[in-house]
């Protein structure tokens, strides 16, 4: 990837993970047009794992990429992440290009309290269980769970746009992580 990246496409129209996208590549290529398509993941709604966000971003990134013919597709995948400490919502970002080169980032975990994580293992969705909490409808379209979680301090856009930017390094540094 060069200077003369063109178009990028994002497998979302969210308008929060279209925002965080469009923060992060402005930085490195300003004139770069960005599509937003929506495009399926692949996976579950709500993946139960970091296996299943990685690949629903992956297929997202791929997707777009493709539909766009786009220079750069990028997938986000939120995604649950269970451990013997607890559960975390994170995000998965993917980056491919044309020549099918992969960066993959994510934007940390935040841990769930107990009462959160035993509604999600129940089968609800974190969107409205979100909505809820706050009494902000759309949440995922705002600032999240992130943002609610944290008071604002890291809102869901500041998360996906951390993601975005380390899923770019491999571009950045294409020498270092893919040298010839």
């Amino acid at each position: 990837m060069n200077d003369t990246l063109r178009r990028v496409a994002v497998g979302s129209q969210n308008p929060v993970k279209v925002a965080a996208v469009r923060a992060v590549i402005q930085q490195v290529w300003p004139q770069a047009e960005i599509v937003a398509l929506a495009v399926p993941s692949g996976v579950s709604e709500m993946p139960a794992d970091g296996d299943q966000g990685r690949q629903g971003a992956r297929q997202r990134a791929e997707a777009a990429r493709e539909l766009a013919d786009a220079d750069l597709g990028v997938g986000l995948e939120g995604a649950l992440d269970a451990s013997a400490e607890g559960m975390y919502i994170t995000n998965w970002v993917a980056l491919v290009d044309r020549e099918g080169t992969l960066g993959m980032g994510n934007g940390g975990w935040l841990p769930l309290p107990a009462s959160v994580a035993d509604e999600l293992r129940a089968g609800a969705e974190l969107g409205p269980i979100i909505d809820r909490l706050s009494g902000q409808a759309h949440s995922k379209q705002h600032q999240g769970a992130a943002g609610f979680f944290t008071r604002g301090i890291v809102a869901r856009q500041t998360a996906f746009e951390i993601g975005v930017a380390f899923a770019l390094a491999p571009f950045l540094r294409r020498s270092l992580y893919h040298p010839q």
